[in-house]
């Protein structure tokens, strides 16, 4: 049995540049330590609406937004029991596409993946000659959009276009470690579900999960006969247009310093924002090719998450450890035992720009002797 470590309130604090939690704006901490309120009072009211509408603004959408309080992880599950009868296609290609197929097995469907190796990303024409060939009537294509384990970034607005040519099959995105930091015209490509977790891109503390429905996907889920409870699209969306409020009681605090972090982003703007996570991830690249090399098929690079090759064969987790003490900076080993010192990554997101990722790969050159 695991036993008890004690808290002791007593830790260096460290620069985080792992694929998230990562770093947050001091005065959206501060915003949590406001008085208690109500979940029903009208502050609440306020609250909540200004969130979700700041959030359409901000991403350009004229879909509902949902926020709730959760980890993406709700939705793989919501958005399976709301859209799915029986049969979803999961192209996978990494950890999370291969878990996200993993939840709709457990949830009782059946699940077609289409396997790419790690590393590589998933390509719209495959989907499409799947699509074509196969005898199966999918209710629902489901892509992870950022695949953090490996570092890749799926073309999710040309396999969009694909799935909107079958209208009875739905398009799913996990963009869990990349909205609000990697551009995505959701209404242009026919996403009918994208969702994320603030403490990613969002650069928030953990405990909000953010998700964005087509009229389709909301249609699609008042024609079934059972759907999420917790996450169901009609009960959310009902409720915030009765009430502007969640339907279950939320992490209060964590939506005040949401409020105040998505004032943040309206002022840089999504295009602006995911132009600095261009030019983290264009350094964070260039870099990687000097010293060693990046894991992801070329074109096809997270611009939040760098996963690079150990071509070098350096002791990674002894590197991070040295980092860690010396620098009070924290970056990530590779992700599961097929990675886990093969490769290493750094999460370029949130708050970051490119003097802040330069100072951990300074820190990196200098304990590694490179």
């Amino acid at each position: 049995m695991t036993e008890k470590r004690e808290y002791t309130d007593d830790y260096p604090e460290k620069t985080l540049y792992i694929p998230g939690p990562t770093e947050v704006r001091e005065d959206v901490i501060e915003e949590m330590a406001q008085p208690m309120f109500g979940h029903r009072m009208d502050r609440m009211t306020d609250l909540y609406t200004t969130i979700v509408e700041d959030t359409k603004d901000f991403l350009g959408t004229d879909n509902e937004v949902m926020i709730l309080t959760a980890s993406g992880t709700e939705f793989w599950e919501a958005s399976t029991l709301n859209l799915v009868d029986e049969n979803v296609l999961v192209p996978t290609c990494g950890s999370f596409s291969e878990r996200h197929a993993n939840v709709a097995e457990r949830l009782g469907k059946n699940v077609d993946r289409l396997e790419y190796d790690w590393g590589e990303a998933i390509k719209p024409e495959d989907i499409r000659e799947h699509l074509e060939t196969s005898d199966t009537h999918y209710d629902v294509v489901a892509t992870v959009m950022n695949e953090s384990s490996t570092g890749v970034r799926n073309p999710i607005e040309e396999i969009g276009d694909v799935i909107a040519e079958y209208p009875d099959t739905y398009f799913v995105v996990d963009a869990v470690s990349a909205l609000g930091g990697d551009y995505v015209d959701i209404d242009a490509h026919g996403i009918d579900v994208i969702f994320a977790s603030t403490q990613k891109a969002f650069a928030m503390p953990p405990g909000l999960a953010v998700c964005v429905v087509s009229d389709e996907a909301y249609e699609r889920e008042v024609g079934k006969d059972s759907a999420s409870w917790y996450g169901g699209f009609q009960r959310a969306l009902d409720y915030y247009d009765r009430k502007g409020q969640t339907h279950s009681t939320p992490a209060i605090p964590i939506m005040l310093a949401y409020r105040k972090q998505m004032k943040y982003m309206l002022e840089e703007g999504h295009t602006g924002r995911d132009a600095r996570h261009r030019e983290m991830a264009e350094y964070t690249r260039e870099w990687a090719y000097e010293h060693f090399d990046m894991f992801p098929e070329e074109g096809y690079e997270s611009q939040t998450v760098a996963c690079i090759e150990n071509t070098r064969g350096i002791d990674v987790a002894a590197t991070i450890e040295r980092v860690s003490e010396e620098y009070d900076m924290a970056f990530s080993n590779g992700y599961g035992s097929q990675l886990g010192e093969k490769t290493f990554r750094i999460g370029h997101m949130g708050e970051h720009d490119v003097e802040s990722i330069k100072e951990l790969t300074d820190a990196i050159e200098d304990v590694a002797g490179l």
